[in-house]
Order: C-alpha cells, then sequence, then structure tokens
C-alpha cells in the first residue's frame, strides 16, 4: 500500500504491535486523506482532528512503555452520525441536533474507544437513518466514490465512502432496511448485519425486534470480524442481547465452500430488481459456482414481506418520533415526515397481520435452509442512482410503491433477522460497485456466515470481474 491510511486495519494494528507504524503517523495519513478527497464526497461532516491527535500520541506512548494493546489500539475511526459521540457533535442528520454535543458515548462507541479505537470524526447519514440516499438539511448530500454525481447509499452513506476513500480503516454503521448492506454495496466494501443483540445496543426505542441492528464497515472481512469481537457482547442493555464467545468472532477461518450446498436468487422470489443487476449476479455467481458441493437457483418464499416490513416500520417511525412530529413537525425532513404520517393511516389489522407474516416468512426461510447451508443474493436492487433523487422511483420501467420498496432486497432479510454478510461484487454495468449478501442459516449464525464470506472474499479477489473495486483518491482531489 502506497500510504498508512490504505493499510486493512488488522495489517495496521499489527505494524501498531510490532513498533513499525505509529498511531500518530496512522491518524495523520488518515487526516490527509479526507482533506485531500472530502471535499468531493462529503462523508467525514463533523471532525475531531485535534482530539483524534491528542489520542494517537498517547497510544504511541503505550506502545513505547509495553503496555497491554487493546485489540483496535491507534486505529482511526468514523462514527456514523446517529452514534453519540462524547464531546463530539451528534446531529442525527436533523436540524434539530444541528448544535447537539453529547456528555457521554453510547455504549458502542464506549467499548470501541476502550478497545484502543481513536475517533476520527462522524460520518455522513440521512435525517435520523431514513433513507438510502445519504443527504439531510445540516450536511447536504454524499457522493459516491465512484463517480461524486450519484448516490453512495444509506444510512451508513458516509461511513461506506471513508472506508472506500482510505479515511479511515474502520467504520461504524445501524441497520434496518439495508442500512448497512446498500452502502457497503454501492461503494465496495464489507459489513456484516449481524443477528439482533449480537451488538448489544442502550439506544434502540423498541429493543424486541428484528428491525435495527448496530454492525461493523470495513474493507475486508478479517477487518469486519476484528471491529465485531469488540462490539459483540451479552450486555442486559439490550433485551435480545444472548451469550456469545465475542473473541472467538474475531479469529474466522475460511469455511470449505467445496462442503457447502449454495442455493442464490437473483430477487428472492419477488423482489422488483433491475434487470442489469440481475443479469450481472447470475453471470458473476456462474465464476465461482464450481467452487461448491451444489450451486442451484432457488427463492425464498417471501411474497409479502415488502408490505410486513413497512407496516413494521411504521411502528417504529411512530416510536421514535412522536414527540418531534407533535411539536417540531415543520422541521422534520420529507422521508422521516412521510413514514411517520403513512404509519398514522395503518391500522391495528394491518399491523397484526405484518407481524404474523414476518413469523410465517420466518418459519418458511427455516424451512428453506434445511436444504441450503448458505443463499447469496445480490446486495442492492439498482445502480447507485442520481444525487438529485431522494428515492429509486422506477425499476425496470415499472412505478415503485413507496420510497423503500427499491430497497426489498435488503429488508426481506432484515424481517427474519439471520445474519448477513455484504461482499463486493465488482462494478456494474454503470462502473460502480454491487455487492453480493451472505445469508446465514438461522440466527446466531454469525461465525458461520462470516467463515463462509471470508472463504468467498478469497476466489472473488482472484477473479478481474469480482475483485473488490477500488477508487483512485487522485481522481477526486480537487
Amino acid at each position: 500500500m502506497s500510504e498508512p491510511c490504505d493499510l486493512s486495519a488488522c495489517e495496521a494494528r499489527r505494524q501498531i504491535g510490532r513498533k513499525a507504524l505509529s498511531p500518530v503517523e496512522l491518524v495523520e495519513s488518515c487526516i490527509g486523506r479526507i482533506e485531500a478527497v472530502d471535499g468531493a464526497l462529503n462523508a467525514m461532516v463533523t471532525r475531531c482532528f485535534e482530539r483524534a491527535r491528542s489520542e494517537a500520541s498517547a497510544a504511541e506512548d503505550a506502545v513505547m512503555r509495553g503496555d497491554a494493546l487493546g485489540a483496535l489500539h491507534g486505529l482511526p475511526l468514523g462514527v456514523k452520525d446517529l452514534n453519540v459521540t462524547q464531546g463530539v457533535r451528534t446531529t442525527y442528520g436533523s436540524p434539530l441536533y444541528a448544535d447537539n454535543v453529547p456528555d457521554t458515548d453510547e455504549r458502542i462507541i464506549a467499548v470501541l474507544r476502550a478497545a484502543g479505537a481513536i475517533v476520527i470524526g462522524k460520518t455522513n447519514t440521512p435525517e435520523f437513518g431514513a433513507g438510502a440516499n445519504t443527504t439531510n438539511q445540516v450536511f447536504g448530500a454524499t457522493g459516491n466514490p465512484f463517480d461524486p454525481k450519484r448516490i453512495c447509499g444509506g444510512s451508513s452513506g458516509g461511513s461506506a465512502v471513508a472506508l472506500a476513500t482510505g479515511m479511515a480503516p474502520l467504520c461504524t454503521g445501524s441497520d434496518t432496511g439495508g442500512s448497512l448492506r446498500t452502502p457497503a454495496s454501492f461503494c465496495g466494501i464489507v459489513s456484516h448485519r449481524g443477528t439482533p443483540g449480537l451488538v448489544p445496543s442502550d439506544m434502540r426505542g423498541i429493543g424486541l425486534s428484528t428491525y435495527g441492528v448496530q454492525g461493523p464497515m470495513a474493507r475486508n472481512i478479517g477487518d469486519c470480524a476484528l471491529m465485531l469481537s469488540v462490539m459483540a457482547a451479552n450486555d442486559c442493555c439490550d433485551p435480545l442481547a444472548g451469550p456469545v464467545d465475542a473473541a472467538a468472532l474475531g479469529v474466522i477461518e475460511p469455511v470449505d465452500l467445496s462442503s457447502l450446498r449454495v442455493a442464490w436468487s437473483t430477487d428472492l422470489g419477488c423482489m422488483p430488481v433491475d434487470n442489469g443487476i440481475a443479469r450481472l449476479f447470475e453471470e458473476r455467481i456462474g465464476l465461482i459456482a464450481s467452487s461448491f458441493a451444489s450451486c442451484e437457483q432457488r427463492d425464498p418464499a417471501m411474497t409479502h414481506a415488502l408490505d410486513a416490513f413497512w407496516y413494521i416500520r411504521g411502528v417504529h417511525f411512530l416510536a421514535a418520533h412522536a414527540d418531534r412530529y407533535a411539536n417540531q413537525r415543520d422541521r422534520l425532513g420529507p422521508n422521516v415526515l412521510s413514514n411517520y404520517e403513512a404509519a398514522l393511516e395503518m391500522t391495528a389489522e394491518q399491523i397484526a397481520w405484518a407481524n404474523a407474516e414476518q413469523t410465517r416468512i420466518f418459519r418458511d426461510l427455516q424451512r428453506f435452509f434445511a436444504d441450503a447451508d448458505i443463499l447469496l443474493c445480490p446486495g442492492n436492487s439498482v445502480p447507485p442512482f442520481p444525487l438529485e433523487q431522494l428515492f429509486c422511483d422506477e425499476i425496470n420501467g415499472q412505478k415503485t410503491a413507496n420510497y423503500v420498496e427499491w430497497l426489498g432486497v435488503a429488508s426481506a432479510i432484515t424481517l427474519t433477522g439471520h445474519p448477513v454478510t455484504m461482499l463486493p461484487l465488482g462494478l456494474d454495468h454503470t462502473g460502480t460497485p454491487m455487492g453480493m449478501q451472505v445469508v446465514g442459516p438461522r440466527r446466531h449464525a454469525d461465525r458461520f456466515t462470516l467463515g463462509v464470506a471470508a472463504a468467498l472474499e478469497k476466489i472473488l479477489q482472484t477473479i478481474p470481474a469480482t475483485k473488490r473495486p477500488i477508487p483512485d483518491p487522485k481522481a477526486l482531489q480537487s
């Protein structure tokens, strides 16, 4: 690698431990990359460079003294602007919180910092995470590092862009209907949506739900697993947390692909997917199919998943934004407002149906995995579209029903709570990245899912068409 900021997190951590790389040098390299390319992208929207420099100096001193070092010692961290950060502005992408500087870190940030990570800045997100175009009234839009005039995905879009361009080796993200996965897919990086509760959160308003999770974002599986091993825990703050061997998550051994029965689907049987994306996905599955014991096209039973997700999403919007809607409605952005008002129209019968349908879809997917060890499907339904569009309103000539329908290939899996690892799958027909979801066979199969993804990553990196694309930092400099 030409610059320290381009090193993987695992390699940078190894070099720091061997005194071959200074945390100060790494932080300065990341700051230099941010200053060089972020003017074209708008990903690192709040910066805490002086604090990061101070913490890097302290981290270097600890190395030189021979102190015991945490798993993430000296590694710069980009933090999604939905995460609460002590002493660093946290806006949630909303004008309501434009000047909000919290007094404490939320749990996830606290444990990452305790492991030695150095927060270098906050990454852009749609208002309250509502939407997969990372734009808001506080900071504006974040562009795709392969084409800044196109979206980078969301809601963890700023984190995905920061990783793709070398602004930080690790970033936080969260996922409801694909917020870890869509931006990872659009930017050519890795993320993991774990079993709900694997990464405990003290911020989830409705905790007994598969809907929202926090998770790691990185440039490869090893880095993603390293970060997950710090984030995962059995913490009573989250009602879905349970026993977990967090340390084991940090040491992922690739699974023997030749032993696997693989099912793949271009659209989960019923989701709208761009014809070009579907064609490329099928072609690229063909490039790796011989690696498995069997590889068959099979669709899970998810016919009503989009409707169920829409109603369940509405419940979460009502729980999260009731006070803001009642008292500050005129200051809410269009995504939050439209979601909330659509939810007000939902009936108790519709919500009850959605919850029952969610359970049916889960059980059907469990039966699906009786004959398959893993499910592979596209990471995105459409290519990145222009920044000016809040959402994709048409797929293959058909109008979408609402602003999240184009995310169905991701949100359907949200319903079931199965672990999903996102892998880069090369470039699509527009020259921007596309990804592949590796869906695990059951809840709590996170380590197995990551192991399959690690083995797939090795193969994909050897094929020119599927190798992880890397943007050119020089092309982004003004």
